[in-house]
């Protein structure tokens, strides 16, 4: 063991670079492997302090070992296979056999020794995304570490200053290595169990890729033109529902991986942004909102109390970013008559089917031929048809009565008598008209 003063001075760098032998004299921890995409309960402590455990959406939290008062965890750095959605199945790169890796979860005050097993084709690093430690613990190639060769395993060790919500990512060809999905949640717990205490404490990543239609290995090379919108490699109708229980004080922590900003709206709430990368917000500096973006590489958190019951849309406010393996070279076709191309097309390609002459939703209702390995753009069944959604785009499901460890899906809301938008049979007003409805920018000449 080093002590404080070899920890944060060359200590910290020969133990980065260093070979696990040289921390730990009961080997190496057992690295725990998730294939399944269902979400997982939480975790709850213990020993230590007590803490409300995260859930993260299609994920899992990563166990640990006590080993002479430190937390040891293993990260394998590997390729994996996620399944995106019913259907479609990406190769991706990750941890511990799924992308996003698993969540991180431990205490303000903790000591922490993490082994990075490296089982990718190339050399490897973890960076530690927004915490506070030493420089040779941070985890860029080249620079603060060596790079961690195929087939090693390194040691990250240092002290968890402060409580908050961070993230970890590679920094060793990191534009391949995100791209191909390599980032996980690191969340740090407050000391004391009663800061920032909440009932139901949610996080999920978000990421993008471009993988084109029946393949199944992302584009490394793209900038901007990304066809898959996820949360934690996940797109609608298969990212778990938000299952929160009637007057539940409620924590939302999302991270943004992409290449993009993200506006993440929540429907029938208003909520308060409580932390950010940087940590908690003073309660006098707090701000109410229905949508918050989320800058890339960035983090926020918001929270709400659950008064009211129902099923609440939460998504992307970009409206590319609620479908599915999205074409971007797709020409406008409402207003036009395709009737006569489509019957002379139906002679050669009997499926054939036209689309968009009056919009898109006809996508959410038919079944058309796509390839393999590939997902409806626009999809999803809810109670009264289709949802016509994909991608960035969940529900927050408010009920009476959840247990607390219970995050299984209740199914759909039945509104109450009254309270459901319904059809008008009766007569209607004759419309309003304008009598010249020629718009006129600027008031004519006097003299004409």
């Amino acid at each position: 063991m080093f002590n404080r003063r070899q920890f944060f001075g060359a200590g910290a760098v020969m133990l980065a670079a260093g070979a696990w032998s040289k921390t730990s004299a009961m080997g190496l921890p057992h690295a725990p492997s998730m294939a399944s995409a269902d979400m997982q309960p939480p975790v709850h402590p213990t020993s230590g302090p007590d803490y409300q455990p995260v859930v993260t959406l299609n994920g899992w939290t990563l166990p640990h070992r006590m080993n002479n008062g430190v937390k040891e965890f293993h990260l394998v750095a590997e390729p994996v296979e996620r399944e995106m959605a019913n259907g479609m199945t990406a190769y991706l790169w990750g941890y511990n056999g799924q992308s996003p890796g698993p969540t991180i979860e431990a205490v303000e005050g903790d000591r922490v020794r993490i082994f990075v097993t490296n089982k990718l084709p190339e050399h490897t690093t973890v960076h530690w995304h927004g915490m506070i430690l030493p420089s040779g613990m941070d985890g860029v190639g080249g620079l603060t570490q060596p790079h961690i060769p195929v087939g090693k395993t390194f040691v990250y060790e240092f002290d968890l200053v402060k409580s908050g919500t961070f993230m970890y990512h590679p920094h060793s060809d990191e534009m391949v290595q995100m791209a191909m999905g390599m980032m996980g949640f690191f969340v740090v717990h407050p000391k004391d169990p009663k800061f920032m205490r909440v009932d139901r404490d949610f996080v999920f990543l978000l990421n993008a890729y471009d993988i084109d239609p029946g393949s199944y290995v992302p584009r490394v090379m793209e900038m901007t033109d990304f066809n898959m919108w996820c949360w934690n490699s996940r797109v609608f109708p298969d990212i778990t529902p938000l299952v929160v229980s009637k007057n539940d004080r409620v924590r939302v922590r999302v991270g943004n991986l992409t290449m993009t900003n993200h506006p993440i709206h929540m429907h029938g709430y208003d909520f308060e942004v409580t932390c950010t990368d940087g940590g908690w917000v003073r309660p006098e500096a707090r701000w109410p909102e229905v949508s918050i973006d989320i800058p890339v590489g960035a983090m926020r958190a918001y929270e709400f109390d659950a008064r009211y019951e129902g099923d609440w849309a939460i998504h992307c406010h970009k409206s590319h970013h609620t479908m599915n393996a999205m074409g971007h070279d797709i020409p406008t076709f409402i207003g036009a008559d395709k009737s006569k191309l489509a019957a002379k097309i139906r002679k050669l390609q009997p499926d054939y089917m036209p689309m968009g002459t009056k919009g898109m939703a006809d996508m959410g209702e038919m079944e058309m031929p796509i390839p393999e390995n590939t997902v409806p753009m626009m999809t999803g069944w809810g109670p009264h048809g289709p949802i016509e959604m994909g991608g960035m785009f969940s529900v927050v499901k408010v009920r009476e009565g959840i247990s607390a460890d219970d995050y299984s899906d209740p199914g759909w809301y039945k509104n109450p008598p009254g309270t459901q938008a319904w059809e008008w049979t009766g007569d209607l007003p004759d419309q309003t008209r304008a009598k010249d409805a020629n718009t006129q920018i600027t008031p004519k000449p006097t003299n004409e």
